[in-house]
């Protein structure tokens, strides 16, 4: 054996295997005779822990050495990402490992970046090993280079210049450094749809997301180019056509060409239209588990009428979800469209294969980092062992998202493996704030700046559990509130509430805000769901008011105090019932929520009867555009011959009310000029929501139109204890119109609001720029 044997390797690790195996086949230049080791040495290592090197070997000292373990040793040297050059020499009975250690990266930069977030884009070349502290490797830059440039083509960037700059530094070290030339971005210059008769050229760029430069694009960016939105584009295109009856309509191609000085693009589609077509007849086949005429009741295509591509697919689905309701987890159902050109006419036959029946052997919960699983799996009404139910799986999940706890929440259905029988249904949610802290302000000329404030954990340590703490200090009122809720108080789903408070309130006074009523008291409540969706309440608290005697009282809390005290106390039972329905407890959509709430106070010195009524509902317009009405009315009068207390009156005006209007400030004004409020109060409430250029199908993000519309009346007041400007507005609703904002910020809950009023009296407090905004935790 020669004393002097040397195998080295500077070749690229991905080729290394077969490298190996050719020198290996080579003969004799490679061939050492096998030995036994008498030592082990590594020599020119820097910064690598020499018992890195000693880990990856395959053999130790002691143990006989050959080439298939050299070789071994490189590839696993090699292996470790940590040396651009590795080599063995044989020296006698001792073999020599000598390592070229590649540089340490010790800084990654990027100049001229704009487009993209430098810490997002610093993270994502670490995952990919381009970061600080890791061994540089020229291929991997070469890679992040071509795959930056490759993200700048998807921004519309067709002119960005990239260039990567290897810096050397002592210590074996190098910086890292990415130059980029952005320039500016290609917009789209035309768009044209060419081969269209039936519909106009301008109606159908109407319908596409991408569009050529205009007066808001450079906030939207709907006029830079993309591939993916293009193909959207298509499919919006198809679609519009399929459910106007045009079943043949065909894109025939689609030219995208690019200026020589890449930045104008010009889009070219050219379409085929077809014919129209009408429905005559719609035909069942396949296996309709005997149940044939519940399947035609759920057939929404109507005979007649022009086929409409999503009636097809929306009755599928119906047809598809039937099924699972009956077990039949991967139900398929296809339809066949058999048209006659000759007479334009279509009959459309739909197709039932329920497959197989299967059950669910387990409900499984994933992504939930702070809420306990028992929070989650108690909202659950698909049982393991079961049988598949595709009604209960999706109420499961609405039941979950309505918590409010996730930001998203999705179900997986997968097939268990040998046991075609059965699927597991997995429920994965991921988490959001659940804590925040709201802080709400207002502005007038005549109050100045008012503020509210609150902090509340909805979900206080994953448990479910409420817990919430209300500071007010606005001048009209100071309120201070703790309140907690159990939702499963029992494991049936009754839920407990308890409640503290204290509250004062200094209601408007021309004359200045000397008197104040105090409240302070408790309640404790039960809710009892009675279904799925209702859920009745019961509850029992007790109560005492303070009011103030001073010179500036208004005239009907001067008769109340004159009458029955400056102290009065009241033990009121409250019964309600409430029927929820959205979508979204977050940012519905779809959905009504309906509420009933009735109290009443027989013992003490306050004795009094108030019922409260409301009605909301959203509407869907489009998966972009929704509508929501919202009705209120609230009412309160005297028991056993006493007057209603004039502490329990209603009040109007500011967010979630009539908003333009200052809050608390609408409804009856005595002779001293304070709003006292009324035991009458009626609100109507109507929003549009549009989504936010740019923001894709955010729900949580959402800008609104608002119409606002009601008043606050006291029956018990005489028009003689009004002011005479006031006599004639007893009556008058009061209406404000304008836009604000709703965002679930990554900071907190955020509403802004900017109107104008439509409809109101002089003297009326105005405030046109109302908003809230918290703080998530």
């Amino acid at each position: 054996m020669s004393p002097h044997l040397t195998q080295r390797a500077r070749i690229r690790p991905s080729v290394l295997s077969l490298a190996l195996a050719a020198a290996l086949q080579a003969g004799n230049a490679w061939a050492v005779d096998p030995f036994v080791l008498k030592d082990i040495r590594v020599e020119g290592v820097q910064r690598t822990d020499p018992g890195t090197v000693f880990a990856s070997l395959p053999f130790r000292v002691g143990d006989t050495y050959n080439d298939e373990k050299g070789a071994a040793a490189l590839r696993a040297l090699f292996a470790t990402g940590l040396f651009k050059d590795v080599r063995i020499n044989i020296d006698g009975d001792v073999l020599v490992v000598v390592i070229d250690e590649r540089p340490v990266i010790a800084a990654v930069s990027f100049v001229g970046l704009k487009e993209f977030d430098t810490e997002a884009l610093t993270k994502s070349l670490k995952d990919i090993g381009i970061g600080e502290g890791k061994p540089f490797d020229k291929a991997l830059a070469d890679r992040a280079e071509q795959e930056l440039k490759r993200q700048y083509l998807t921004r519309s960037l067709y002119g960005a210049e990239v260039t990567t700059t290897i810096t050397p530094l002592e210590r074996n070290r190098v910086n890292v450094a990415f130059t980029v030339a952005e320039g500016d971005p290609a917009k789209i210059g035309d768009i044209r749809i060419l081969g269209s008769k039936v519909f106009s050229e301008s109606t159908l760029l109407g319908l596409l997301e991408q569009t050529t430069t205009g007066w808001l694009t450079w906030y939207t960016k709907s006029d830079r180019y993309s591939r993916t939105k293009l193909n959207a584009d298509l499919e919006t295109l198809r679609s519009y056509y399929l459910n106007r009856g045009y079943l043949e309509f065909a894109i025939e191609s689609t030219q995208v060409t690019i200026s020589p000085d890449k930045q104008s693009i010009n889009i070219a589609i050219t379409v085929k239209e077809g014919q129209p077509y009408t429905v005559t007849a719609v035909k069942l086949e396949g296996e309709l588990l005997g149940r044939d005429e519940e399947f035609k009741r759920l057939v929404g295509i109507k005979p007649g009428q022009a086929y409409k591509d999503e009636s097809v697919t929306a009755t599928k689905r119906a047809f598809t979800d039937y099924l699972g309701t009956f077990g039949y987890a991967f139900a398929r159902v296809e339809s066949r469209p058999e048209i006659d050109k000759t007479t334009g006419q279509v009959v459309v036959a739909l197709v039932v294969d329920p497959g197989r029946r299967v059950y669910v052997r387990r409900m499984l919960v994933s992504g939930n980092t702070r809420t306990r699983d028992e929070v989650i799996r108690r909202e659950f009404r698909q049982f393991e062992g079961a049988w598949y139910d595709g009604a209960r799986i999706k109420f499961s999940r609405d039941r979950v998202e309505r918590l409010g706890y996730f930001k998203d929440v999705t179900i997986d259905t997968s097939e268990v493996p040998g046991a075609p029988d059965q699927v597991d249904v997995t429920l994965a949610v991921t988490e959001r704030p659940t804590g925040n802290i709201m802080v709400g302000a207002g502005y007038s000329s005549q109050q100045g700046v008012s503020f509210t404030g609150s902090i509340r954990q909805d979900n206080v340590f994953g448990s479910g559990n409420y817990l919430g703490l209300e500071v007010n200090t606005a001048k009209t009122g100071r309120a201070l509130s703790v309140s907690t809720v159990d939702p499963y108080f029992t494991v049936d789903g009754v839920s407990r509430g308890v409640d503290v408070y204290y509250r004062t309130n200094k209601p408007f006074n021309s004359f200045g805000e000397t008197y104040e009523f105090a409240s302070y008291g408790g309640s404790l409540r039960f809710g009892v769901p009675f279904s799925e969706l209702d859920t009745v309440f019961f509850g029992i608290g007790v109560e005492q008011t303070n009011i103030s005697n001073s010179g500036g009282l208004p005239n009907m809390y001067r008769e109340y105090v004159r009458e029955f005290g400056n102290r009065s106390t009241g033990v009121p039972f409250t019964i309600g019932w409430q029927n929820e329905q959205r979508d979204s407890i977050i940012s519905p959509t779809a959905g009504k929520y309906q509420r009933v709430n009735l109290e009443l106070s027989a013992l003490g010195d306050a004795r009094y009867a108030r019922a409260s009524l409301q009605w909301q509902q959203f509407f869907p317009i489009t998966n972009k555009f929704s509508w929501m009405f919202n009705a209120q009315l609230d009412w309160g009068t005297g028991l056993g011959g006493r007057p209603y207390p004039v502490f329990k009156n209603y009040f109007a005006g500011g967010l979630g009310s009539v908003r333009v209007f200052e809050s608390n400030s609408l409804g009856p004004v005595d002779l001293t000029g304070a709003y006292i409020g009324g035991n009458l109060r009626a609100n109507v409430n109507a929003e549009l929501y549009l989504p936010v250029p740019g923001a894709g199908n955010d729900k949580s993000f959402r800008l609104f139109t608002f119409v606002d519309a009601g008043n606050v009346w006291n029956t018990a007041v005489s028009r003689s204890d009004l002011p005479e400007d006031k006599k004639k507005d007893l009556n008058l609703i009061r209406m404000s119109a304008g836009i604000g904002i709703s965002w679930l910020s990554p900071m907190g809950p955020l509403k802004l609001s900017m109107g104008k009023p439509l409809v109101k009296s002089r003297g009326d407090r105005i405030e046109k720029f109302q908003f809230q905004v918290g703080t998530a935790f």
